[in-house]
């Protein structure tokens, strides 16, 4: 089954010249033709920079009840600096034993139910699953900052996975769709702690994104480097583990940022790949998930890809 959302304001955003002068003059300014590869480690990088946000506020989008977890899930609290999040986590199954695991990154700016549909898969091959829901996101604490601030909570979501007593820490994984994708590239830049990483329609350049979704930024836009920190594109050599970038043909707008990620991640020896799969945002998603599996298997995950 995939998840077919309702039209939302993404699905009608118009794209193009209106977008960009939408954008504003400062961000215009901090958009390059090519997004520049910076040879530092992005995880030390985001020891000393912090982002500037100067809009503070909700998620722009609206999720389901966080209380209220889907058949098959249970809720698991994590921390993320000072704040207390929520997550949905698939139940223990009583059978004991260490077992592989998935930190899934839900797209859009809220979660919902139609979100922990897209984890049967994983579920059904035998990992635990963790669908964190992020800061500012379904009436929680924080202010949304567009992929940076929530990059924080997922790799903290991961450290409290790792935790599970029964989750085998050594074969833990991360996936996601769509924000999530993109927050996926951003996690396996951040830590070492995954085994593997496979992301689903994510975008590597916050140049590209947020000149197609202007409405989103609450940062500092005249700021380059705001942009460059939530950019796998722009730190490509400095993956932690091996990454699967996947998106459907009909986006065509994904392809030269990711074919340019993996060129430069290959150039430095990193197990990068591309793949580019028959449909578009949503119909090509079980063909990505499948091989979502079969890349994790072959990574050792232990479960059948």
């Amino acid at each position: 089954m995939v998840w077919q959302p309702q039209l939302t304001r993404r699905s009608v955003l118009a794209t193009g010249a209106a977008s960009l002068l939408a954008l504003g003059a400062g961000a215009a300014r901090a958009t390059p033709a090519e997004p520049v590869l910076i040879a530092r480690d992005y995880a030390i990088d985001r020891q000393s920079f912090h982002t500037h946000i100067l809009k503070r506020g909700p998620a722009p989008d609206h999720g389901d009840a966080l209380t209220e977890p889907p058949s098959g899930a249970e809720i698991l609290l994590y921390r993320s600096g000072a704040l207390d999040l929520l997550s949905w986590r698939s139940k223990p199954d009583g059978k004991g034993g260490r077992k592989p695991a998935i930190l899934f990154l839900h797209g859009g700016n809220a979660l919902g139910v139609g979100h922990w549909e897209l984890t049967w898969p994983y579920l059904k091959a035998g990992y635990v699953v963790m669908l964190p829901a992020f800061r500012a996101e379904n009436g929680q604490s924080g202010a949304f900052s567009g992929f940076y601030d929530e990059s924080t909570d997922a790799l903290a979501a991961a450290d409290v996975l790792a935790a599970q007593s029964d989750v085998d820490p050594s074969r833990l994984f991360v996936s996601g769709h769509s924000v999530g994708g993109t927050l996926t590239l951003l996690a396996a830049l951040g830590s070492g702690r995954f085994r593997g990483a496979s992301s689903f329609s994510g975008n590597p350049s916050a140049f590209a994104f947020f000149r197609r979704f202007p409405e989103d930024i609450r940062f500092d836009s005249s700021d380059p480097r705001e942009f460059e920190m939530r950019s796998a594109v722009c730190y490509a050599a400095s993956f932690k583990c091996p990454v699967l970038i996947q998106h459907g043909a009909a986006e065509a707008g994904l392809r030269d940022m990711s074919m340019l990620t993996v060129r430069r991640a290959k150039a430095t020896g990193l197990p990068v790949d591309h793949a580019i799969i028959g449909g578009d945002h949503f119909s090509a998603l079980p063909e990505e998930t499948m091989r979502s599996l079969a890349f994790f298997a072959r990574l050792g995950s232990g479960v059948a890809g």
